[in-house]
């Protein structure tokens, strides 16, 4: 239930009327300083609803973007899986530690450096042509 709850208030949270109504709300806020004497309970108003919708709305957010990390991976994983050569060791990567993540960046640098240099040798000058 909290899953398709979060999903539809990302999705409102991110949408372009959800952000007209929110400035139309500041808008209305900021005239109607005025009729409030611009006092300390006219402030505290857009304060409060701020802080509680910006704090609700983080963790709205970083569960969206947890789920959607997750579903990445899978498909990654996936993919991964089902190339021919391919190192399945690869799959599941995100639960490596850092060392071992450290470690598998070392290889990759090492062989896109292997890679550089033979790409480099085997070019062919355009003088020579």
């Amino acid at each position: 239930m909290f899953r398709k709850f979060a999903i539809a208030a990302a999705n409102a949270l991110g949408s372009s009327w959800m952000f007209m109504a929110n400035v139309s709300l500041i808008l209305l806020w900021l005239l109607s300083g005025p009729f409030f004497k611009y006092s300390d309970t006219w402030q505290l108003v857009v304060n409060t609803a701020t802080t509680v919708i910006t704090y609700l709305a983080v963790f709205l957010i970083q569960n969206t973007q947890n789920r959607d990390a997750k579903a990445i991976h899978l498909k990654l994983d996936e993919l991964i899986k089902g190339v021919s050569g391919a190192r399945t060791r690869l799959v599941d990567l995100e639960n490596l530690t850092d060392q071992e993540l450290a470690s598998l960046q070392q290889e990759f640098t090492r062989l896109r450096t292997k890679h550089e240099k033979t790409a480099a040798r085997d070019e062919v000058p355009a003088a020579a042509e």
